[in-house]
């Protein structure tokens, strides 16, 4: 090849490089619009022109979305009793947050409620194993009747009674010796021991054994209280009607009717005349040759 056919190819070459380098494109090829899409807005020079049309300078920013969305609810404190529109929103928990079990003791669990308190009859007279309520003065209906301090007596020792009995505190103290010194000690644990006294006598404005025109009962001053029966745990009574002369329970009844000789003043039953064939006597007269006991 000559020199001159050569020159000829570069500068074909040269013209053909020159070409190509003015004729390339100013920015990347775009791909063309997706099915549907008007293209609007695609190119930053569009974007530009859409913002101005609009009267915006940027394009808005969106509203920050809130952390934990409010629920709707009514709320009363219970402090005010004030109601508000809506429940405060509590912060949000961790989500690897381990939640704690709590554990009640069983010593807590299986304790009970306390007892109710019941108004149980106080002590009287003085003296704690004698619970009842003390009472304002009785006037006598009946010359010679009457009791300036009763008491409404529960129990004794312990032992309680059939029936609420007024007497006066002398009469009270004069049964709780005869039950403590006496009747438990020879009941014993027979039947699980002493539980009640069956009361059929206590004050009343009377004469005695209900005679006209005889004196006043000892009833009638508040002095004397009358028992037809020891009842015993198990539920069986030593009755002075039926149990007197019974080979067994007599030997009980006998023995708490001597005992009731010093605490009391007088004291009757089956064997001192047809009025008492059903109930012990009890009462703190005193008599000029000492206690009267039959």
């Amino acid at each position: 090849m000559s020199w001159r056919l050569f020159a000829k190819a570069l500068i074909a070459i040269a013209f053909l490089s020159q070409s190509a380098f003015a004729e390339a494109p100013v920015s990347s090829l775009r791909p063309d619009a997706r099915p549907g899409s008007t293209g609007a807005a695609e190119r930053p020079a569009d974007m530009a022109v859409a913002l101005a049309m609009a009267g915006l300078a940027r394009s808005p920013l969106p509203v920050p979305r809130p952390l934990v969305a409010p629920r709707p609810g009514r709320v009363v404190l219970a402090s005010t009793g004030a109601a508000v529109r809506l429940s405060p929103a509590p912060a949000a928990r961790p989500r690897n947050l381990v939640r704690r079990r709590t554990v009640t003791p069983a010593a807590v669990r299986s304790q009970p409620s306390p007892p109710v308190a019941t108004g149980r009859a106080g002590a009287v007279c003085g003296d704690k194993t004698i619970r009842g309520t003390p009472m304002s003065a009785i006037p006598g209906k009946l010359k010679g009747c009457g009791v300036a301090h009763p008491v409404k007596i529960t129990s004794v020792d312990g032992v309680a009674l059939s029936q609420p009995a007024t007497v006066n505190c002398d009469t009270a103290k004069a049964l709780k010796r005869w039950v403590s010194q006496s009747v438990k000690p020879t009941v014993g644990r027979l039947g699980g021991g002493v539980k009640s006294l069956r009361v059929v006598g206590h004050y009343s404005c009377r004469t005695r054994n209900h005679r006209p025109g005889a004196k006043i009962s000892e009833h009638g001053r508040g002095n004397a209280i009358d028992i037809a029966a020891i009842t015993l745990a198990n539920g069986v009574s030593l009755t002075v009607l039926k149990g007197w002369r019974d080979s067994v329970q007599g030997k009980i009844l006998r023995k708490v009717h001597a005992g009731a000789c010093g605490p009391f003043g007088t004291v009757l039953g089956p064997d001192a005349d047809r009025y008492h064939q059903d109930h012990f006597h009890f009462d703190v007269a005193r008599h000029r040759g000492g206690a009267y006991c039959k």
